[in-house]
């Protein structure tokens, strides 16, 4: 029956060690994403719309 309680605790203890990577991981990844006004940095992404022109070849 010991082992299986150092088996458990051993479980437990691995699991509480991720769980901390985890939440230490993702305090780091929403460091930056306090954005106030919510607005984009990329503004206009589309360039100048033309009508494109297809010519026969001749020759």
């Amino acid at each position: 029956m010991s082992t299986e309680n150092g088996d458990a605790a051993a479980t437990d203890d691995m699991k509480r060690k991720f769980r901390e990577a985890l939440e230490k991981k993702n305090a780091h990844h929403r460091e930056g994403e306090a954005h106030l006004d919510g607005d984009s940095a990329v503004h206009g992404t589309h360039g100048a719309m033309t009508r494109r022109e297809f010519r026969r070849k001749s020759g």
